[in-house]
């Protein structure tokens, strides 16, 4: 038996038994001087510690007693170079210990560049061969050609090599920096006017993204003298790479001693990317090319990635962790992830597959090994699956759709265990989630759609997920949202305060339909001037525990810092696209509170307001679509620019686990809606208009008590009218010019009310019909409509020529608007207006059979579309008022109703409460 070196006091002796196998490779097994068996871990560890070419022994075959190598690994293992120093190996057989003693003699050649003396090339390329004076070389030439094979290159490339290895570049595994520069070779197209292509030394350090080259007045100067001062000690190490790279271009009269610096033609560019571009790459230099001259060969490997639960349990969850298999392909070969992993590391954009060179795409690959990295280092959850920034092309297949989509390159297939596949689909489809009764303290019945949309609040509450629910208008989305927080008060016993925050045109319907829907939850409305603020906030939340806390944009806005503070069960935003501009003030506000849920509000088609998207998502589930610099360049310019459908699939599907939408066009839902559906809109006044309400109301009480018989009737039919006309707007009121239509908006809650609704009708591909009792309210309607958003809203008044009408009932049906303006008494009866679905009763008649005659032009024969009617109705005024007698007195006779006797019978004490301003929003 034969010792590869003296053994020192240190040196642990291990034997051997290595035998021939097939296509020029060995099977080896360890043992120790005892002769018992090395297992073959320790066995690989030992052999490759210090083997980077094989990833330190990881690309090694193995079985459970013995690993595989090739001739090459074989001479490289028991090189000086590789050898472990405290390791002697001994062969525990003779022809073990004579392979060994063969390999140790053939050092003196294998890691010389003098061993290309000897080589002998067969004039038809079909063999390489060394002639060494006595010396067995058929282990040399095996080990020779496996190496050239692994470097991509074959028999027939040796010839132009030989100078090159002959002159220092044998072995391939052999360090390319200079030093602590790397030198690469950059070809660049020609300038603008010019047909040259400019190929040069470049140098560059790990520190920096920038290539560096001579001034042009050192171009021509030897190296040393061309370098900056703290590089000119790599001078020798940058002459000598540049001497390899001038002996493996096909580039005549280069020097190496000064930096290369050569304009090429077509021709010659052709010549170096076919022939030399190649080889260059497989024996480790570095080459740029222009980014658009990349492309011409590009390619993506296939991926096929599995995944599992390590939970036993037969139903996925979302911190089960998660288990991965990957798979490479290309070209029809597969790669070992650990292969994948190195061509990474190397960063190589051109690899060989068979006889093939690719281009693949280098971001790509490092993208997918970061990923592959945190999957094996961050033990994922199916949690964090659905949250990280996966790549692009990663989406569950279906089996049947695996085959045709592996016929597609490139390819990320993802293959999910069939409980995670059924735990995605409930998130994806809202399909089989847990059943949740209803609270018996709702005042209402859900409809099925409803008691969906309830249940699903609630599993994305327990499971830890923001919800967009993006029903369309008139669906019901309040009462889903109301039925959500009795149950997580009254069944899960949540201590913490709701906030809801909403427009403050809306405010005032919340209040009414908490109180209508849901008495039990105790309210507090934090709005008025003199709301409380910080530790008086905070005071009160701890003492009085209200359940539901409804607020304002604006005053969350401007009380964010202590609203911030505490923490809240739920935070629900309100026609959530209010958030869209996500650099103002408001919208970081409120992005900023804390909430153990977040739920956003909205009956505008989000998917198509991409802005807005992004913001509801920003503050449903924060850092789930990135930043919105990145949002803007993944979606919003592919989607609003080029309309690209792959990406709005992409967005879709990605939005699609936490965004619920219904829409009463859709056929599929089933959604079992009446024909019609009446709701009233509540709005607060403001402060301009409550003061002249109240002055108003002092001045005709002292005038009606000097006033008797039929000339009361009349002065309170007057009072009556005026403080309608209030309640739509002061400058009705008060007889004023409009001012610009935002500040008219400003002034009274139901025209901005009004007018958003409107729009959202529009937005949503609808029409409407607006009715109003005046001339004023339906000019002003016109004026916001055509200021704000550049729409014409025809009026139609008494005074309108017939035939005019008439050709504005033919446009309006044939959709040529969206928005109709009548008078209530003109527009009330005799006209066929069916193409509209919603009506909107800007101020309340007193006789409802007018208001229905009124909504009839749209709810008649010929109406295939549901039908919403919104009357609008000003909090704690007359109209709220008169709104509820009318409902207490269902049960009058139509003839009393309709001759408003029973408004100017009134006694004094009824006109007082009827007419008294009972304005609170506390």
């Amino acid at each position: 038996m034969m010792t590869l070196h003296a053994p020192s006091p240190f040196t642990k002796k291990q034997q051997l038994r290595i035998e021939s196998a097939q296509n020029g490779n060995y099977t080896m097994r360890g043992f120790t001087t005892s002769g018992a068996a090395i297992d073959v871990d320790t066995l690989i560890s030992s052999l490759f510690f210090n083997y980077e070419a094989n990833t330190y022994g990881l690309m090694t075959s193995r079985t459970d007693i013995s690993i595989d190598i090739s001739s090459a690994e074989l001479l490289d293992i028991f090189s000086p170079r590789y050898q472990h120093p405290f390791i002697s190996w001994q062969g525990i057989d003779a022809d073990s210990s004579a392979l060994i003693e063969h390999a140790q003699m053939l050092q003196q050649y294998w890691q010389e560049p003098s061993l290309w003396s000897y080589a002998i090339i067969a004039d038809d390329f079909s063999s390489l061969s060394f002639n060494i004076d006595g010396v067995d070389t058929a282990l040399l030439e095996v080990a020779v050609q496996q190496k050239l094979v692994h470097a991509g290159l074959l028999v027939s490339d040796v010839p132009k090599l030989l100078p090159f290895f002959s002159r220092g570049g044998w072995p391939l595994e052999q360090d390319r920096q200079a030093g602590a520069v790397t030198v690469s070779l950059r070809l660049s197209e020609p300038e603008e006017d010019s047909e040259v292509w400019l190929l040069e030394t470049v140098l560059s350090t790990v520190t920096t993204k920038n290539y560096w080259t001579p001034a042009v007045r050192k171009k021509s100067l030897p190296l040393v003298d061309a370098l900056p001062t703290k590089w000119q000690p790599f001078a020798l190490d940058i002459e000598q790479q540049q001497t390899q790279i001038v002996e493996l271009l096909s580039i005549e009269n280069l020097q190496s001693d000064i930096f290369i610096h050569a304009t090429l033609d077509d021709l010659e560019v052709r010549t170096f990317l076919r022939e030399d571009l190649a080889r260059l790459q497989a024996l480790g230099f570095d080459v740029v090319l222009p980014a658009w001259l990349k492309d011409l060969k590009q390619s993506k490997m296939r991926v096929r990635v599995s995944t599992g639960n390590i939970s036993t349990k037969k139903v996925a969850g979302l911190d089960d962790i998660l288990t991965f298999k990957w798979q490479f392909s290309m070209n029809g070969e597969s790669i070992s992830a650990e292969q994948f992993k190195k061509l990474v590391d190397e960063k190589r954009e051109f690899i060989r597959i068979g006889t093939e060179w690719f281009r693949v795409d280098a971001n790509w690959m490092q993208e997918m090994r970061a990923l592959m990295q945190q999957a094996e280092d961050e033990s994922w959850t199916v949690r964090e699956l659905l949250f990280r920034e996966l790549p692009e092309d990663l989406s569950p297949l279906e089996e049947e759709d695996a085959d045709d989509a592996l016929r597609d390159d490139p390819i990320f297939a993802f293959e999910l265990q069939q409980s995670l596949k059924s735990y995605m689909e409930q998130l994806q489809e809202k399909k089989g989630l847990p059943a949740v009764p209803v609270p018996l303290s709702l005042n209402a019945s859900l409809r099925p759609y409803q008691q969906e949309g309830f249940e699903w609040l609630i599993f994305m509450r327990e499971q830890g997920f923001g919800a967009c629910l993006a029903d369309d208008m008139g669906l019901g989305k309040t009462v889903q949202l109301i039925c959500y927080l009795l149950h997580i008060y009254e069944i899960t016993d949540a201590k913490e305060p709701s906030i809801i925050i909403c427009p403050t045109s809306v405010l005032g319907n919340w209040q009414k339909e908490l109180d209508r829907f849901a008495p039990s939850l105790t309210v507090h409305t934090h709005y008025q001037a003199n709301r409380m603020k910080e530790d008086a906030f905070v005071r009160f939340i701890e003492q009085e525990k209200p359940h539901v806390i409804l607020s304002t944009y604006g005053t969350v806005s401007q009380d964010a810092e202590f609203l911030q503070a505490i923490d809240w069960a739920t935070v629900v935003l309100d026609e959530a696209q209010n958030i869209k501009n996500m650099q103002t003030l408001q919208s970081r506000s409120i992005r900023k509170l804390h909430g153990s849920h977040h739920i956003a509000l909205t009956g505008t088609p989000v998917e198509n307001r991409l802005s807005e998207l992004w913001a509801i998502f920003d503050f449903i589930h924060k850092g789930y679509l990135g930043s919105f610099g990145r949002f803007n360049e993944q979606f919003i310019l592919p989607i609003e620019r080029d309309e690209s459908e792959p990406h709005k699939q992409k967005l879709r599907a990605k939005i699609q686990p936490f965004l619920l939408r219904r829409t009463k066009r859709d056929p599929n839902l089933q959604l079992n809606l009446p024909d019609k559906q009446e709701s009233h809109a509540y709005c607060a006044l403001t402060a301009e208009q409550a003061s002249l309400y109240e002055g108003y109301i002092l001045e005709t009480l002292d005038q009606l008590e000097q006033l008797t018989g039929f000339q009361k009737k009349g002065r309170v039919l007057k009072m009556l009218s005026k403080l309608k006309q209030l309640c739509n707007h002061p400058a009705l009121y008060l007889k004023e010019p409009f001012e610009d239509a935002a500040t008219m908006l400003t002034r009274s809650v139901k025209l901005e009310r009004i007018v958003q609704m409107a729009a959202e009708i529009v937005d949503n591909g609808e029409q409407c019909l607006i009715f109003t009792q005046y001339i004023g309210m339906g000019q002003l309607l016109q004026h916001c409509f055509s200021e704000i958003y550049n729409v014409d809203a025809p009026f139609l008044t008494g005074a309108m020529p017939k035939q005019q009408r008439d050709r504005l009932v033919e446009a309006f049906q044939a959709g040529e608007f969206p928005i109709f303006i009548l008078s209530l008494k003109a527009g009330g009866t005799g006209l066929n207006l069916t193409a509209a679905n919603h009506v909107l009763h800007a101020d309340r008649w007193w006789n409802p059979a007018v208001e229905n005659q009124a909504t009839d032009r749209a709810y008649r024969i010929g109406q295939t579309q549901f039908v919403q009617v919104h009357k609008f109705v000003t909090i704690g005024t007359i109209e709220e008022k008169i709104d509820k007698m009318l409902a207490q007195k269902s049960a009058l006779s139509e003839e009393l109703i309709q001759s408003s006797q029973w408004l100017t019978e009134l006694d004094d004490d009824e006109l007082r409460d009827l007419i008294s301003l009972d304005y609170n929003l506390s």
